[in-house]
């Protein structure tokens, strides 16, 4: 059983797998900042420094909670609102990307694979084998 699990495990699609997957919670991590970092304050200046992620309504306890931090910290069921459309500006940004990555890639190896194309198409054709053994019986014919 531990020989059947060190083969699964050294198979190379488990390993491009976990690169993968290491990769993109390190991808995440970037695109995260650049929503919070960079986004929230670009439509912070539209809509008036409007703070999205600290936009929602508390459902149980009492009380005015300054942020959504001190609502969660006081034991208050929130609704979160703005988070979640945070965390659905992420994906969105996340899947763009992604998309874009792929189809950048995609084009890439189609551009690849028609320069093989071209290149096999251009090499130069020698003479067949026929044709080197008809020269070489019609050369010992003259030569008798």
């Amino acid at each position: 059983m531990l020989n059947e699990f060190k083969s699964f495990i050294a198979r190379g699609n488990v390993m491009d797998m976990a690169v993968g997957i290491i990769i993109g919670a390190a991808f995440t991590a970037i695109v995260k900042s650049m929503v919070d970092d960079l986004v929230n304050p670009i439509i912070g200046l539209f809509t008036g420094g409007i703070d999205f992620t600290n936009n929602f309504f508390v459902l149980s306890g009492d009380g005015e909670y300054a942020s959504l931090e001190a609502a969660r910290e006081a034991g208050a069921a929130v609704f979160a609102y703005g988070a979640f459309g945070m965390a659905v500006l992420n994906f969105l940004i996340i899947a763009y990307v992604v998309f874009m990555l792929v189809r950048y890639v995609n084009k890439a190896k189609e551009a690849m694979e028609s320069k093989e194309e071209d290149v096999a198409e251009e090499a130069p054709k020698g003479p067949s084998e026929l044709d080197v053994l008809l020269e070489i019986r019609d050369s010992l014919k003259s030569s008798k």
